[in-house]
């Protein structure tokens, strides 16, 4: 501001000089003032942030966003903080495990502004504080846990520092809302280690995994062969149920046609000149019959009359009789 008066001072001189007047001289001077104690006692604050306001040294006030005026001389901005969410990278830095092995871990922190007034004067570097702060209560959450327990609890340990950093920041005028852990490298022979691990761990669920599917190829093959006979089984019982059925079929027909047969023999025998015919057929039989034993034998029985077919056919004829007899009987 006093180089705002020296220029408004210089004004007035020129005007002096310029017009030989002391009353323009003093009047270009006053004006020249005025216009310095408007421009300095109007403030513009800019949204999403907070100026804080010193009256003679001392805090007075804190400058909403717009238009604001001060007392030109008296008041003075002190500070201006940014109510934006602020990342905030934390360096990298090494921890020691609860069973003694060194992890190498960064993050990162996001903070605002909540109180003005307590960041302007709760601390003279809160971004140092806090940072600083981070650091000493990740090596603490850290220090509590394993090395295969801190890949497992990135969560956990992140919500552990944020809780630490915001009670912390209560008193600096800063929220905390969240940290994040970036990156957690153990050292070289660790990370062979942890590869061989899970190189290890993986062939063994590869050989599970292969044991299984024999497995099941063998209980799908036996399953598949017991089907296999179990239907193999089923077709022979029902192919011998059809051909049991078939050959009781052949032999009832068979059965049906000759008493078919005989009946119809036994009826044509009953009819007018049927006896005959039973003896002329009777006696054409005999006759082929000792003609074929001619051809087909060197060695023949014979009855001790052949000569006599006559009597071969009474006797033939005498059973045909006998059977009409007996089915003409009464029963």
């Amino acid at each position: 501001m006093f180089w705002k008066v020296l220029v408004a001072a210089v004004v007035a001189i020129a005007a002096a000089f310029l017009t030989q007047s002391v009353g323009i001289t003093v009047a270009t001077f006053l004006i020249a003032l005025g216009v310095v104690l408007i421009v300095e006692g109007i403030r513009v604050v800019p949204q999403q942030q907070a100026w804080v306001i010193e009256r003679l040294g001392k805090f007075h006030e804190v400058l909403p966003p717009g238009l604001n005026v001060i007392v030109p001389f008296i008041d003075r901005v002190a500070y201006r903080h940014s109510l934006k969410e602020v990342p905030l990278d934390i360096p990298e830095q090494v921890c020691i495990t609860k069973d003694n092995t060194q992890l190498a871990v960064d993050g990162i922190i996001y903070y605002q502004v909540a109180d003005p007034k307590l960041a302007s004067y709760g601390s003279s570097d809160y971004v140092l504080a806090i940072s600083q702060l981070a650091q000493t209560a990740l090596r603490s959450e850290v220090g509590k846990m394993e090395l295969d327990k801190t890949f497992e609890s990135r969560s956990e340990i992140n919500h552990m520092v944020v809780s630490v950093l915001d009670e912390a920041g209560r008193t600096w005028g800063i929220k905390v809302l969240r940290y994040e852990i970036k990156s957690l490298t153990p050292p070289e022979a660790i990370l062979r280690s942890m590869q061989a691990q899970i190189t290890a761990e993986r062939e063994k669920r590869a050989l599970i995994a292969k044991s299984e599917g024999q497995r099941q190829q063998e209980i799908n093959i036996a399953d598949g062969a017991k089907q296999a006979k179990v239907l193999e089984s089923e077709g022979d019982k029902t192919a011998a149920i059809n051909k049991a059925q078939g050959e009781a079929l052949a032999l009832t027909t068979v059965a049906e046609a000759t008493a078919n047969a005989v009946r119809q023999v036994a009826a044509a025998i009953n009819s007018e000149g049927g006896m005959l015919a039973a003896n002329l057929k009777v006696a054409e039989k005999y006759v082929e019959a000792f003609a074929g034993l001619a051809k087909t034998g060197n060695t023949l029985i014979v009855p001790a009359n052949l000569t006599d077919v006559s009597t071969f056919v009474s006797t033939a004829m005498t059973v045909l009789d006998r059977t009409k007899v007996s089915s003409e009987a009464p029963k």
